[in-house]
């Protein structure tokens, strides 16, 4: 069992689906999950988890405000005196074929899904680079890997922050902290509960394992890459997928 007893983490798009199935696992295991989003929501993921027994705290940001993200990380050092894991979690879709696409669809979600990555990532760095450990582990998507027609902006945020973490990952390895990247399939969330039928069963058919993931085989890849256990590991991608791009 990964033991993660005295870490503190902030994950971020944390009030439901993949966001929340993360702070609870890594709660599970023993760290204090700081659990933050723009919407309330964010409570009930810490009262699912304080249930189970573990310690959370909510924090409501919208991580495209850098102001927001600077208080997030002060107020969590205050409390804490230390972060040991961020989980650039947040993410939106606004699809749209690239020749219909508005700009301001693609500012918004190159900013919430990249920009606010760079954000919370310099500013968790520096407590990271003192403490001399970190583990920063961005979530990104087959999208990013595999294109998707009608996804030119979610694609190129997630791409982004593939190459994103790669990049850090070379920087701060003689810090002892590492960045990685699980890069997630089609997951069990309330969007992809909207497909249904026959759409549902030929998206599942493309699928080797033939089934859709869960947020909890997100949970899991993430909380290894966040674990003493992942700690010769940096500047990769895994891919939870069930084999759907390989």
């Amino acid at each position: 069992m990964i033991d993660l007893s005295g870490r503190v983490a902030l994950v971020t798009g944390a009030s439901r689906g993949i966001g929340r199935a993360i702070a609870a696992k890594l709660a599970a295991q023993g760290a204090t999950a700081g659990a933050a989003a723009r919407d309330r929501n964010a409570a009930a993921t810490v009262e699912e988890i304080a249930a189970a027994g573990g310690k959370a705290e909510v924090a409501s940001v919208d991580v495209a405000d850098a102001g927001a993200i600077d208080a997030l990380v002060a107020g969590t050092l205050a409390r804490h005196g230390r972060i040991d894991i961020l989980v650039n979690n947040a993410g939106i879709a606004r699809d749209q074929l690239m020749l219909r696409m508005k700009r301001e669809d693609w500012d918004a979600v190159i900013a919430t899904n990249l920009t606010a990555a760079f954000a919370l990532t310099q500013a968790v760095l520096k407590p990271m680079i003192r403490q001399k450990s970190g583990r920063i582990v961005c979530i990104s998507s087959v999208v990013g890997q595999s294109g998707n027609a009608g996804q030119a902006n979610y694609a190129a945020s997630k791409a982004g922050l593939i190459g994103f973490a790669k990049a850090v990952a070379q920087e701060v390895a003689s810090r002892n902290i590492t960045v990685n990247v699980v890069a997630p399939g089609l997951i069990e969330t309330d969007m992809t509960r909207a497909i249904t039928g026959d759409a549902r069963e030929e998206w599942a058919a493309r699928i080797p394992l033939k089934r859709l993931g869960t947020p909890d085989d997100i949970a899991a890849a993430v909380c290894f890459l966040a674990s003493p256990e992942a700690s010769y590991i940096t500047g990769q991608v895994l891919a939870v997928n069930g084999g759907m791009y390989m």
